[in-house]
Parts: structure tokens; C-alpha cells; sequence
């Protein structure tokens, strides 16, 4: 968030900005989950929490991650079945190295994996 030439900066904005400025992966990035049993790639990011209400409540609170960080949308899975995920950054791991996710959507955003990393399809690059 960045402030206007003609607006002084309020408590409430300040509280409102990332505690972690920066993403720590990229769109395309193979990722896992530092608890769950699951891994995915990342096809979206927000700079912080942008999901309801009731989806962050009904995370247990000892294991609620703060708001003020980048979330990350997966095409994720785990041995039984392919889902979307919506993760903190703070709960993710590199994945890199163990090769490329089995989700059925990759393809549909994605036209190659390589060196650990998946590359978007030419038509959606800026």
C-alpha cells in the first residue's frame, strides 16, 4: 500500500501492511506444506490475507498463521486426490527438487516444467 502525495499515513494503514514485504516464491514455484501432507505449485499470489473471515477462523488458533504476509493459491495435492490450497507463506516449503505436481489444472496456466520451476504458457506472460 502506498500513500497519496495528499494523505498522512493512519494507524489502521500501517497496521494493514505486510510484516514480510516480499514473496519468498514465485508464480510456477514447486512448493509442500511445512506440516500437511500435501505439495502444489504456486498459480497466484496476494501480498497479504485476502480470503473470508470464516475460512482464517476456522483454522485452529494454535496453528493460525498471521494475516500480514503473502498467501499463496496451489494447484495442490496429496496421494489422494487434487484440490486448490490457500497458504501463508510462513507454512511453505521448496519443493523443487522433487520434480513436477500430477494436478490435472497445471497444464491449463503452465507449458513446461524445468529445473524445478514451471514456466507459464507464451499467452499469459507480460
Amino acid at each position: 500500500m502506498e500513500p497519496s502525495n495528499d494523505k498522512k499515513l493512519t494507524r489502521e494503514d500501517i497496521a494493514s501492511m505486510p510484516i514480510e514485504a516480499e514473496a519468498r516464491f514465485s508464480i510456477g514455484s514447486v512448493v509442500r506444506h511445512r506440516m500437511f501432507d500435501f505439495r502444489g505449485v504456486i498459480f497466484d499470489i496476494d501480498p497479504v490475507f485476502a480470503n473470508s473471515d470464516e475460512w482464517y477462523e476456522s483454522i485452529p488458533e494454535h496453528i493460525r498463521p498471521h494475516r500480514n504476509q503473502p498467501y499463496y493459491h496451489l494447484f495442490a495435492e496429496n496421494e489422494d486426490s487434487s484440490y486448490i490450497a490457500y497458504v501463508s507463506q510462513q507454512n511453505l516449503l521448496d519443493d523443487s527438487e522433487a520434480g513436477p505436481v500430477g494436478h490435472p489444472d497445471v497444464k491449463l496456466l503452465f507449458e513446461k516444467f524445468d529445473k524445478g520451476h514451471y514456466h507459464l504458457h507464451n499467452v499469459l506472460q507480460h
